[in-house]
């Protein structure tokens, strides 16, 4: 049985936590783009010249490229059974075009998982991340609420659409340990 799965939560949530964790119960590969976009720019693929040129830039992959990765990559054989999607799709064209991609292999999205974080608890991790990741977009506050703002605007209406689409979603409340995030995952999905 396939089963595919798209993580959202806002930054700082947990989500590349939960789905290290999530990839060992459901015997699924984790697929993120952060990881694609570091994959094609490491083998120098066209694709990742692209995003390389793109991102030297400052500018955002735009759809057709991250799509482009993405079909790609759920063409491997590791995810025939299925995968745990986090970081796409980012936005409503994006979860359309995943649902043709999904179907030209005969398969669909089969579950929403969304982990809910409060702002400020959002904020708190991020900022104490900033203190060890090295990363500047974790070390500014404002820089830090531009980013939710992001996720508000384009993530957001992606959940309506999984949720008018009748696509099973779970609303997570992502506040305390990873053990119980994990727990309230996995009992949401049926899994034990």
């Amino acid at each position: 049985m396939s089963r595919t799965i798209v993580l959202f939560g806002p930054p700082g949530c947990g989500k590349g936590t939960q789905a290290a964790r999530l990839r060992a119960a459901l015997q699924v590969p984790h697929v993120s783009t952060g990881d694609m976009f570091r994959d094609h720019k490491k083998r120098q693929t066209e694709l990742g010249r692209q995003v390389e040129a793109i991102m030297a830039r400052g500018d955002l992959v735009p759809d057709e490229v991250t799509n482009a990765m993405v079909r790609e990559r759920l063409g491997r054989e590791d995810v025939a059974a299925g995968a745990l999607l986090d970081g796409y799709p980012r936005n409503v064209a994006q979860a359309k075009e995943l649902a043709s991609i999904l179907a030209g292999y005969g398969r669909k999205v089969d579950a929403v998982v969304v982990i809910e974080v409060p702002d400020e608890e959002l904020i708190r991790r991020i900022l104490e991340r900033g203190k060890t990741s090295g990363r500047a977009d974790d070390s500014d506050e404002a820089t830090v609420r531009n980013r939710l703002e992001t996720y508000r605007e384009q993530s957001e209406p992606c959940i309506a659409y999984y949720e008018r689409s009748a696509v099973p979603t779970y609303r997570i409340d992502g506040v305390g340990s990873i053990e119980e995030v994990s727990a309230r995952i996995l009992a949401a999905l049926g899994v034990s």
